[in-house]
């Protein structure tokens, strides 16, 4: 299940704690513009099977790797899990979680046939999802009960379900405190069910705490909600239908369900839900929230012929960020602590006619720098580093240029890396690729730096990005290599 089969296939074929650590903060000091530290490509492994993966679902931003250097992910075993084939596959597969070099293997659901990783928290806390075992008569297609859960340092909860029951239940991140959002299918039948198309019932946004699961509710008389983000303060990001009427320019987001008309919220316990406006059309998708409350997303304006991209604050609303030039859209896609935004812009031909972007408000305006054409960015840290993936694999730095990953790993690296999905406040790097083999794998990129000394294998001298050898190693799958179809534990 790389993000291929839900997300990218869809979308592209589509934190931490309030104070970050000191050591961490500092990384700025280690930013070398203009020069880039090597990186050592680690594979976490599988439990016996071929593939290993991560759940990286565009919209909202990743959270598989957490400024600890824990990488979240799932991995095959050798047992078959069919007829249900959760990973495309048909080999049975668990969440793990990777550390200094150590793979656990997290467990799951008794009587299940696999689990999976979704998120993990600044203190370890991880949410994914596992099915047990049994057919789920709600469904329109054949699929298991999936159960969402909390791994909590070696114990596994069960999360239940909302009040009024339902058999799916998707996790999408968890916070330092243990509260965990999501979305939950009920049992009332709606053939336009957000996020999963063809399940046939309602989905709804959930927060669930100590043992308690809580529907969110929706914005207007929409009937659809999920909740795609938390932070450490417990502010809640998310999407609701706000009416019945159809939005071609939302259901045009690369299949991800928003059918209808579509808003987004904010909701936390004091003020609950509200709907954080939009630019004048009929879609609204906020995709990322920092520790300051601060939000950022894509809006369509009025008449629904183009989307732009936002950020948004209790104090001032909603900031239009500006419009695209010549492309066909453009999105914020992740904000870090400082402020600081990065997205894309994109014409029809996905990524190859994409500009990866980055926003800076300085004097009072927001001010865009284009990172260069064919790349879709995916991640930004509290020092400012960008990536992002699409003609090359990048790594961005302020004062930089756009720098091909593949030029800072060991020259005889047969790794062909697909996409890069997060990047730490350390500088680690959580991306996805083939091995030698023609299998899927998860892998953790280590910056050899002062923060990681004595790394096996690590080269520590810098290299400049103008000279940076071009690699010839194929960003993509072989034309005859498979991938893992679409499967269960895409479906939201």
């Amino acid at each position: 299940m790389d993000s291929k089969t839900r997300t990218r296939i869809i979308a592209l074929a589509l934190f931490a704690a309030l104070a970050l650590p000191l050591q961490l903060a500092a990384q700025t000091s280690s930013i070398h513009p203009h020069r880039y530290h090597h990186y050592q490509l680690v594979d976490p492994g599988t439990f016996g099977g071929p593939w290993s993966g991560l759940q990286t679902p565009f919209f909202p931003r990743s959270g598989v790797l957490n400024n600890q250097g824990t990488l979240a992910g799932w991995a095959n075993t050798p047992a078959s899990d069919a007829p249900f084939c959760g990973f495309g596959d048909c080999y049975a597969g668990d969440g793990f979680a990777f550390q200094n070099g150590v793979t656990t293997d997290l467990g799951r659901i008794s009587g299940g046939y696999d689990s999976q990783t979704n998120w993990i928290s600044g203190n370890g806390l991880i949410a994914g999802l596992g099915d047990d075992g049994i057919l789920d008569p709600l469904a329109g297609f054949p699929i298991p009960h999936l159960h969402g859960i909390l791994w909590d340092h070696g114990n596994l909860i069960d999360l239940g379900t909302l009040p009024e029951g339902g058999n799916l239940v998707f996790p999408n991140a968890v916070n330092n405190r243990g509260e965990v959002v999501g979305s939950a299918q009920n049992t009332v039948p709606d053939p336009n069910t957000m996020f999963n198309p063809g399940y046939g019932t309602q989905s709804r946004a959930f927060y669930w705490k100590n043992g308690a699961m809580q529907d969110l509710g929706t914005l207007a008389s929409g009937t659809n909600a999920v909740a795609a983000l938390i932070n450490e303060r417990g502010q809640v990001i998310g999407w609701s239908y706000t009416d019945s009427t159809p939005s071609p320019i939302c259901a045009s987001l690369w299949n991800f369900g928003f059918a209808l008309s579509t808003g987004s919220f904010t909701w936390d316990q004091k003020n609950g839900m509200r709907d954080i406006g939009g630019l004048g059309g009929s879609c609204t998708i906020a995709t990322d929230l920092n520790n300051r409350g601060q939000i950022v997303g894509l809006s369509a304006v009025t008449g629904d012929l183009v989307l732009h991209p936002f950020v948004w604050d209790a104090a001032t609303g909603m900031t239009d960020l500006g419009a695209p030039t010549g492309d066909s859209s453009i999105f914020a896609l992740t904000i870090n602590e400082r402020g600081v935004v990065a997205g894309s812009t994109c014409g029809v031909n996905l990524p190859v006619d994409c500009h990866s972007l980055v926003w800076r408000k300085t004097g009072g305006k927001w001010k865009k720098t284009d990172l260069g054409l064919g790349n879709v960015t995916t991640s930004i840290n509290a020092s400012g580093q960008v990536v992002g993936y699409g003609n090359i694999n990048y790594l961005w730095e302020a004062g930089g240029t756009e720098v091909d990953l593949y030029s800072l790993l060991p020259g005889n690296s047969s790794f062909a890396m697909n996409e890069v999905n997060q990047i730490n406040d350390r500088g680690e790097i959580a991306a996805q690729g083939w091995d030698a083999n023609g299998n899927h794998r998860a892998v953790l990129l280590i910056p050899c730096d002062e923060a990681h000394p004595g790394v096996e294998g690590c080269d520590y001298d810098l290299v400049d990005a103008r000279t940076a050898r071009q690699s010839t190693a194929p960003r993509y799958a072989a034309s005859g290599t498979q991938r893992p179809r679409q499967s269960w534990r895409n479906k939201r």
